[in-house]
């Protein structure tokens, strides 16, 4: 019987290419010295600022905000790793997300199965929070964490193994739903059953060898846990 479930936020909750293509065509711009200088901080993290695409191996996709400053660094000498660090987590605070399926109604519909919901991201926490309370999502998770919460990045463990602990539950009780090898590792190695998603910039080839099913979207969440053996209660 699944009892919790633990979501990564970009690429799961939020549409990665629409958020984050977003973010990044207003950020880079904003720490570069000219266009040519934008183009080579757009190259340097993996987006394409005409395409508006990511590539997939972007630190983006599943880096931290340090992990990502360090990629930028090296086109910008004057600028410390713990400023643009800073920079990045301000910027990405305000960054306006899309939802990949309308989130309340699924999120009240498996709180309303009596599951234990949280999200655990590499982005760091301060800006995850905004971005749930920014679309009226806060009172729906019974755990928040980051990669600076105290917990470690993904693909450590130690996000979903907090989340575990937080709410009384064994890895064979829980879920890890994610976009990323890095997602679907992390659960795999607390010892969560996995599920992964479309809706970020990897295939289903690619996620298919870490995750015990591949959906379109978390919207397909709910059907899933119907087909299960000794299914939720809807």
């Amino acid at each position: 019987m699944i009892e919790g479930i633990v979501f990564d936020k970009d690429g799961t909750l939020f549409d990665f290419r629409v958020s984050w293509g977003g973010w990044a065509k207003e950020f880079l711009p904003s720490i570069s010295r000219n266009a040519a200088h934008t183009g080579q901080l757009g190259q340097a993290i993996g987006f394409d600022l005409v395409t508006g695409e990511f590539a997939a191996d972007s630190p983006v996709i599943a880096s931290t905000a340090s992990e990502i400053a360090l990629r930028l660094l090296p086109f910008l000498p004057d600028v410390s790793a713990e400023d643009l660090t800073d920079r990045i987590d301000a910027a990405a605070t305000c960054a306006v997300m899309s939802e990949t399926v309308p989130l309340r109604p699924l999120l009240t519909g498996l709180r309303a199965r009596g599951l234990r919901l949280g999200v655990a991201t590499n982005d760091s926490e301060a800006p995850a929070r905004a971005h749930l309370a920014a679309h009226g999502l806060l009172d729906l998770f019974d755990f928040i964490a980051g990669y600076d919460s105290g917990h470690g990045a993904k693909p450590g463990p130690g996000m979903c193994l907090a989340f575990g602990q937080a709410m009384g539950l064994d890895g064979s009780r829980t879920v890890m739903v994610g976009d990323s090898r890095h997602d679907l590792e992390a659960g795999r190695a607390a010892g969560m059953h996995t599920i992964a998603v479309l809706t970020g910039v990897a295939t289903a080839s690619d996620l298919a060898p870490y995750a015990d099913v591949v959906l379109k979207d978390i919207g397909a969440i709910p059907a899933w846990l119907d087909s299960l053996p000794g299914k939720q209660s809807g």
